[in-house]
């Protein structure tokens, strides 16, 4: 059996690489709270955990969004590997999504929490991460891939 979706494996690990690393600095860098103002205002690297999803919803329900970020994580492999071969702008955004579920669900499993670190103050946004960049940045390319999608028709002639 030969691998399919080349790009889709290639966008995962790296965003699981990147997450990974990225958390780990700021873990090694960084005391919990500790924030660094790159730009005063705008933009500081900021250490804090969470307990929940994204924008802390569903705070302290990690035993429920641990499961819930392993069985992301095997469906979009499962469709991978099983499913057909995608055109490559489906293949980043699955590939990017699952590297975010799993960088994500790596820190649920070991910690219990998610490392978040990027704070954009200007706009008073809830601090994230790298993980959380790809899998918005993944589904961005999904909905492009379904914008240049050809409808079907099942009208018979």
């Amino acid at each position: 059996m030969t691998l399919k979706n080349h790009l889709y494996w290639i966008a995962a690990f790296t965003v699981v690489f990147l997450d990974q690393l990225t958390k780990y600095w700021v873990v090694q860098s960084f005391k919990l709270g500790e924030t660094l103002a790159l730009i005063p205002g705008v933009f500081h690297f900021t250490y804090v955990t969470n307990t929940g999803a994204a924008f802390s919803l569903f705070s302290g329900k990690v035993e429920w969004l641990r499961w819930l970020s392993l069985g992301v994580s095997l469906v979009l492999i499962a469709l991978a590997l099983f499913g057909p071969v995608l055109n490559r702008l489906d293949q980043l955004g699955y590939g990017l999504i699952l590297g975010g579920a799993m960088g994500n669900g790596i820190d649920r499993f070991i910690s219990g929490s998610v490392v978040d670190f990027l704070d954009f103050r200007l706009i008073n946004f809830a601090v994230f991460n790298v993980a959380d960049s790809f899998i918005s940045i993944g589904i961005v390319c999904l909905l492009l891939a379904s914008f240049q999608k050809t409808p079907t028709t099942n009208r018979r002639r």
